[in-house]
């Protein structure tokens, strides 16, 4: 397994494929890789000759400097875990100077609403961040396909509409969410999880099925209450947001239509740590 540190290591390596005429798959990553990133690596792996996966931990999606500092940062246990995959894979892990140079910034980028709302919403900023250093991945890399879980849906969507609006030359690749047997859905935040309080973590998925559940004959603004009232009822645990929106636009929904499909997203505090999770409605 090659262990990419530079720009110019990447170009040497895509051009070494292009002369081979392999196809190439991007697997974007922060790090601190659980099973479902192997997922993403496994599908990719099945999809393309080659796959890259990159390892960075992007500071100018995070508006909180103490949550940025937190990130677990486990380089050295990443490798072991993809040397454990039987396909033909290869790591960029560049310093935070090598993307960015001197000027630590984000650009600005207009996603259609679609950054406003939840996340966007809590975390000022963080999509700008995400979209430029997805984008400077995709625009050095090129590969052909690059692979995004479903559990941060939002940030998927607004990477399709990265490439769209930027006309870069990649399908974007859609994986399940990965879970743990309680239904907690895998983050690489849920290694900060004190013990006393991991058994806690799988009310959010069973409140999300829950909803799923009455929004069959129930408004949007009733499952909303619905999800608000459990979660009061739950000391542990406190709810930051609670939204049903269009799986499409991102866009809030107050009155349910035929042939529109809805997602309902969750975000909460489980002590100190902070979990978002969502489901598809229909």
């Amino acid at each position: 397994m090659d262990v990419l540190e530079t720009k110019e290591d990447v170009l040497q390596f895509r051009s070494d494929l292009l002369k081979n005429g392999d196809e190439l798959g991007l697997v974007p990553t922060m790090g601190a890789l659980h099973e479902g990133h192997l997922e993403l690596v496994r599908r990719a792996c099945a999809e393309n000759d080659t796959v890259l996966v990159s390892v960075f931990v992007n500071p100018t999606q995070f508006n909180n400097p103490d949550d940025l500092e937190k990130y677990p940062r486990t380089l050295g246990e990443d490798l072991e875990k993809l040397r454990t995959l039987p396909c033909d894979i290869h790591v960029f892990a560049p310093g935070v100077s090598e993307m960015y140079g001197s000027d630590i910034s984000a650009h600005q980028y207009d996603f259609k609403g679609m950054a406003e709302v939840m996340e966007g919403a809590f975390r000022p900023g963080h999509f700008d961040g995400v979209g430029t250093i997805v984008e400077a991945l995709l625009r050095l890399i090129l590969p052909q396909r690059a692979y995004f879980g479903e559990k941060d849906y939002q940030q998927l969507q607004i990477i399709r509409q990265l490439a769209q609006q930027q006309q870069i030359p990649v399908e974007i690749i859609a994986c399940p969410i990965v879970r743990e047997s309680d239904g907690l859905a895998m983050s690489s935040r849920n290694r900060l999880l004190p013990k006393r309080l991991r058994n806690e973590a799988g009310f959010i998925f069973q409140t999300l099925k829950a909803a799923k559940t009455l929004f069959g004959t129930k408004s949007a603004s009733e499952v909303k209450d619905y999800v608000r009232a459990a979660f009061e009822e739950h000391p542990d645990l406190e709810l930051e947001y609670i939204e049903i929106a269009d799986s499409e636009t991102l866009q809030p929904v107050s009155r349910k239509q035929k042939n529109k499909k809805y997602r309902a997203f969750i975000a909460a505090y489980l002590g100190e740590v902070r979990l978002i999770d969502n489901i598809a409605l229909n």
